[in-house]
């Protein structure tokens, strides 16, 4: 293969230094920050915000390992992916990207559902969900940290880097118009769009040169109780829900929507292993649910809302999936940060 990092510019040679080991790389990503800003100059590129789940992978030593943001290893659940990344020419990298599964055009976390709590290869090999990976960023190449290089110039290593067939896919970008984009993007159904600076390093931590611009409203939350049942209704009625803030977890109000019957069945058995007493939540006062039942704060749900009322609750809430991703202690309250363009 040839010696890709060769065919940088003299200058940008210069930012290179040997890599820490790829697992050491992956154990940290990048993460986006929220905004309602819309004005963009030319010095941004923008990317599809894909409704999946995070994941790094790292081949160095002959081996393949694929983790989770949180350090899970994922190899069992997505071992085509493994297998796609193990037949590259290209030996030695480390890649950041997204799993989805699609439904029509638009990616499906509901359906992802079906996929991610998979380990054994004969469920995985009998589930009719696909999956692809789309890699959108690279952090090591042949031994080498690529994090300082501009991410224009670590787009196009990756591209260059690895072959693209089924189940991974390079993430493509455009180079204007973020408002115009986002707005073609809400009309055929997307999440949204990642705007990101063309010249920024890959950091270690939310950066303010990577963006969310989401056409509707929706995060993570975590699971602190949940209420009976009634009628026909079979698991429970309704999740409550919670983010940290200043340590603790702060009430945010139920979602009862969203689940089909298979969901509340299992939900419901899990969650009665993880009961407590008393509730986890700092602000018990503000919950009025008569059948509150309390759990162990360790469960968190991808939710899709209208808004946020004016005492902090979530309007017209509605259940996507559960996430093995993200940490409850990483969870809180998205506040979109506006921005004049620059």
């Amino acid at each position: 293969m040839p010696d890709l990092l060769a065919t940088l510019p003299a200058d940008r040679r210069q930012l290179l230094r040997p890599a820490r080991p790829g697992v050491e790389l992956a154990s940290r990503p990048m993460a986006a920050t929220l905004t309602d800003r819309r004005g963009f100059s030319d010095e941004w590129i923008f990317e599809r915000k894909l409704d999946g789940i995070r994941a790094l992978a790292v081949r160095e030593g002959g081996h393949v390992a694929l983790y989770s943001r949180t350090g899970n290893r994922l190899d069992a659940t997505y071992p085509e992916i493994v297998e796609a990344l193990a037949a590259q020419e290209c030996a030695d990298f480390t890649v950041d990207g997204e799993i989805v599964a699609f439904s029509g055009n638009r990616t499906d976390f509901g359906l992802l559902q079906q996929r991610m709590g998979l380990t054994r290869r004969r469920d995985v090999e009998a589930s009719p969900v696909a999956v692809t990976y789309y890699l959108f960023d690279l952090l090591r190449l042949d031994g080498t940290d690529v994090r300082p290089l501009p991410l224009r110039d670590r787009k196009s290593l990756l591209r260059r880097a690895l072959a693209y067939d089924t189940p991974l896919r390079f993430t493509t970008h455009r180079n204007q118009n973020g408002d115009d984009l986002l707005s073609a993007a809400c009309d055929r159904g997307w999440e949204g769009l990642i705007a990101k600076r063309a010249g920024s390093r890959y950091q270690t931590r939310r950066s303010p040169d990577w963006l969310k611009l989401k056409c509707s409203q929706g995060q993570e939350f975590v699971i602190g109780g949940f209420t009976e049942p009634a009628g026909s209704r079979v698991g429970f009625g309704a999740l409550l829900l919670g983010y940290y803030e200043d340590g603790a977890l702060r009430y945010a109000g139920r979602v009862g929507t969203g689940f089909d019957h298979r969901t509340l069945v299992i939900m419901r058995r899990h969650m009665d292993d993880l009961r407590v007493p008393a509730s986890p939540f700092a602000d018990r006062g503000r919950i009025r649910e008569r059948t509150a039942r309390w759990i162990e704060p360790c469960l968190v749900a991808q939710i899709a809302f209208t808004e946020w009322t004016r005492d902090g609750m979530l309007r017209h809430s509605r259940f996507l999936g559960l996430r093995s991703d993200k940490a409850p202690g990483d969870v809180v309250r998205e506040r979109p940060k506006g921005s004049r363009a620059a």
